[in-house]
């Protein structure tokens, strides 16, 4: 190099045994290198840097160190250096030479980190090539990964629609696997695997329950084999296990879809909820099971229909229910006590009267042992043999009202559904009505408490089907005529006879908004008898006395306008009170002491939950299936729902024309003179005017209505009227 400085003889001696060092193998090298005496003496730390071909920081002046470059070159004679880049920074110092000094090396051992930094990954590199415990691990790690990825994308995307779930168990869904950061709970692990054929096991006999399996889809898990496989999966799984438990709660059948005069709070679960439970859970079926009614009802029906099902729809046969062939009883007159009468010996068999069954005397044996029977058969009880008991004798009462009006198992069904529309916790104590059985229980403890006959609405004023607080009993109660009856009933009968109300006690009278009142004051007259039992409702409904006490002998007891007539109102004013108020010691006899002609509210501290049912199916305490009548269409409805196309879409609500048999009749102010029955004005347009001519006051004014002349002034109206 022109200008170059020569050599110092040492210079030159170093220099060449680098050089030489290079043409030798490295392991040659190294072996003569730390074959000399002085190197073995070196520390540790020496040893690497002589063992790494950079310059000899030992030896004197930095300028002698411009010419060493062999050190990047050293590196690159090495394959196996990953990092060979980082060799180079070793020749650096040859940059910075003209501001060192002698004493630089010594002073600053730091700056020989770059090359200490170097050496290590030469050291550790054949480690990068030896993994196989990592990358046999790996696969299991990325499968994972990729499967929560692809579940993140269709939770959080579109493809969550295609599984059937509503807005809101979406929105559950996402919130609970986000919440996750989207792992599975049905696959990835054992539990997963075990929790996941539990589910699929419970679902795939959904019938047990009365629910059909084919409405809950279960994945073959052992099919998906990749992530977005596995991913679908397992959001078709949470989907069926989310649509069972709303419809196990809630019903298959929108209870909107059977009729308007039904009415319930129905609360779905929350299906993040749903779902937190399920993944905490061990048994993934109980969980599911659940979701179903726990009242001792709807498990004695589930247990039934199972019977039904494994004696292609018969209930099996015991043999101590088997009996001999039942001995009928000719037809002929009326018997009666005292009489003589042949028919009296088969009535002795047919009824096992104690005594001579050949005794032909219609004595009090017999007569006693037919009240018995009658009572059982809620008929007539009178002790005497005409029409209807010795129909009921020989099993040919009309109408067979202890016969389902359909296919038991459907009848099974649908009641069973029926009681998913009610509240979970029915109460302790509380009241259930079973109208097509006409009779009321009180329940306490699990127990029925007491029980009564009761008279239910006709078909076409049908009895509604709710659940409601009792809140307080009424004695010498007003009946306020609801308005459903004034406008289609009364105002009618009034048309004919403008008197009528007056002559049953009614009295009417206009509100200041125009509303019309129609009520009835206590009285032993009263519709309502003397004592009424409040649970507020939209239907105004609620349970009374009668006056009309005759119709509790009959068997079948749809006579009302919804309402519940009680047969023995005061006895089970007792028992409520017993159970509402027990240190207050109300009897009947202290009840019947209120009576009087002003109205006295007995108010509970709790209030008792009243629920009006229609079941057409259940098991009595002695375990028998018992059937009755369809009277108000209920299971009819049901069945074709459940058995058509409707039922696709049955869990959803429709809407329904508001209820106005609440709504108040209306009529001009000024229009009612309130003042006897009827309240006329003797001069003028009167209310009956407006009523029975529509409203045309001119008409009216020239003493014509539209379809004839108005009412004379005696209140009476003359001519032809729609």
């Amino acid at each position: 190099m022109p200008g170059a400085k020569p050599l110092s003889l040492r210079e030159t001696q170093v220099k060449s045994m680098r050089l030489n060092g290079l043409l030798a193998s490295t392991a040659l090298g190294l072996a003569l290198l730390t074959s000399q005496p002085g190197f073995a003496q070196q520390t540790d730390q020496q040893k690497v840097d002589a063992a790494v071909p950079v310059p000899d920081t030992t030896l004197p002046p930095p300028p002698t160190l411009k010419d060493v470059q062999p050190a990047p070159a050293a590196a690159e004679v090495k394959p196996a250096e990953p990092k060979q880049e980082a060799a180079t920074p070793a020749a650096e110092p040859t940059k910075t030479e003209p501001v060192q000094n002698a004493t630089a090396p010594a002073a600053e051992p730091p700056k020989s980190e770059p090359v200490q930094k170097a050496a290590v990954p030469a050291v550790e590199t054949p480690k990068t090539d030896l993994p196989p415990k990592l990358n046999l691990s790996q696969p299991t790690v990325t499968a994972d990964a990729a499967l929560s990825d692809k579940l993140r994308e269709m939770v959080t995307g579109k493809q969550l629609d295609r599984v059937g779930l509503r807005k809101a168990e979406r929105t559950g869904v996402e919130s609970f696997y986000a919440a996750r950061n989207y792992a599975p709970i049905w696959i990835g692990s054992d539990a997963a695997a075990a929790r996941a054929a539990s589910a699929i096991g419970y679902l795939n006999n959904a019938e047990a329950v009365g629910l059909e399996s084919s409405d809950y889809p279960t994945p073959d898990f052992k099919a998906a084999t990749t992530p977005e496989a596995q991913a679908e999966a397992e959001l078709r799984l949470t989907a069926s296990a989310l649509t069972f438990a709303r419809q196990a709660q809630t019903g298959r059948i929108h209870f909107t879809r059977v009729s308007a005069d039904i009415a319930f709070t129905p609360v779905a679960p929350d299906p993040a909820d749903v779902l937190g439970k399920l993944a905490a859970s061990d048994d993934a079926a109980k969980t599911l099971d659940s979701y179903n009614p726990p009242m001792p009802e709807f498990k004695a029906l589930k247990a039934k229909l199972a019977e039904l099902r494994n004696n292609d729809g018969q209930l099996a046969a015991k043999p101590e229910q088997k009996k001999p062939e039942q001995v009928r009883v000719p037809e002929g007159k009326l018997l009666r006590l005292g009489m003589k009468d042949d028919r009296v010996i088969a009535l002795r068999k047919r009824l096992d009267v104690p005594g001579d069954k050949n005794n032909p005397v219609y004595d009090e044996d017999v007569r006693d042992a037919v009240k018995t029977f009658q009572e059982t058969a809620e008929i007539g009880v009178d002790g005497n043999v005409g029409r209807n008991t010795l129909a009921a004798l020989n099993g040919d009462q009309k109408g067979g009202e202890n016969r389902a009006s359909h296919n038991t198992i459907d009848t099974v069904l649908v009641n069973m559904e029926r009681w998913r529309w009610y509240p979970r916790d029915l109460g302790n104590p509380h009241v259930v009505v079973n109208i097509p059985d006409y009779t009321l229980t009180l329940w306490n403890n699990g127990k029925p408490y007491w029980h009564s006959k009761i008279v239910v609405g006709k078909p076409n004023k049908a009895t509604p089907l709710i659940s409601a607080e009792m809140k307080f009993i009424t004695v010498n109660p007003t009946w306020n005529v609801p308005p459903s009856i004034i406008e289609n009933e009364y105002l009618p009968a009034l048309r004919e006879d403008p008197d009528a109300l007056d002559r049953i006690g009614l009295k009417v009278e206009q509100r200041p908004d125009g509303t019309l009142r129609v009520y009835q004051p206590p009285g032993a007259a009263n519709a309502l008898g003397r004592i009424r039992f409040n649970f507020p409702n939209k239907f105004l409904v609620y349970q009374h006395d009668t006056p009309d006490k005759q119709l509790f002998a009959r068997s079948e007891r749809a006579y009302s306008h919804g309402c519940m007539r009680v047969q023995n109102p005061f006895t089970y004013a007792e028992k409520l009170l017993s159970l509402a108020l027990p240190n207050e010691n109300y009897s009947e006899a202290r009840i019947e002491k209120m009576l009087g002609s002003n109205e006295i509210n007995i108010n509970f501290p709790k209030p008792i939950w009243v629920h009006l049912t229609y079941q057409t199916a259940w098991v009595d305490q002695d375990g028998k299936l018992q059937l009755r009548k369809d009277i108000y269409g209920r299971d009819a409805k049901m069945i074709s729902i459940m058995k058509g196309s409707e039922m696709k879409v049955a869990d959803t609500a429709i809407d329904r024309p508001p209820n106005t048999s609440s709504k108040p009749v209306r009529v001009p102010v000024g229009m009612l003179n309130n003042g006897r029955g009827g309240g006329y004005r003797d001069s003028g347009p009167n209310f009956f005017d407006w009523l029975f001519n529509g409203g045309d006051q001119q008409e009216m004014r020239r003493g014509r209505g539209p379809n004839g002349p108005r009412a004379d002034s005696s209140g009476r109206y003359y001519g032809s009227w729609r």
